[in-house]
């Protein structure tokens, strides 16, 4: 374990400002993708089905879910890192958020609020969370470090060593 957490902290590379900018647009853009999957799961089980609230948003948060880690870990945080533990990580943040997201949204929709506002709501705000466990917690010291950032880096020196 110690050793696990010295490699870590050799692999912690300080992102520049450009390169925070292009990792939040990244996740912003594909984020948006999982949020199409999710809306359009979440509509088609409004305008098809008889199902209450949490029985809409609970199949169209997992699938969106499931989109969102693949894409993200892949190509937005260019992590390496070990594949069932930010699962479990990304699992844990949702054991928090989806039943806290539930039960307001519930209550939301009882109280008389349209449930494409509390879904639009409920996925900005899982947007924004998100976003900073992955980037602080999940990814923490494997951000750039797949064979994605390597080839990028590489490609970046190998440039650099022209300009000279």
């Amino acid at each position: 374990m110690a050793e696990e957490r010295k490699e870590t902290k050799k692999q912690d590379k300080k992102l520049t400002p450009k390169q925070t900018v292009i990792q939040i647009l990244k996740f912003v853009a594909f984020s948006m993708g999982a949020g199409i999957i999710q809306f359009v799961t979440f509509t088609l089980l409004t305008e098809f089905t008889s199902f209450p609230y949490w029985a809409r948003y609970l199949p169209s948060l997992v699938l969106s879910v499931l989109y969102n880690f693949t894409v993200n870990r892949r190509y937005t945080f260019k992590s390496a890192t070990n594949v069932p533990i930010a699962m479990l990580k990304v699992a844990f943040y949702y054991c928090l958020f989806t039943p806290l997201s539930t039960y307001l949204g519930h209550l939301a929709t009882n109280a008389g609020v349209n449930d494409y506002i509390v879904e639009i709501t409920t996925m900005l705000c899982n947007l924004v969370t998100e976003f900073l466990v992955c980037r602080f917690w999940v990814y923490r010291g494997s951000i750039n470090t797949n064979s994605l950032a390597k080839k990028e880096e590489a490609a970046q020196q190998a440039e650099k060593k022209n300009e000279k």
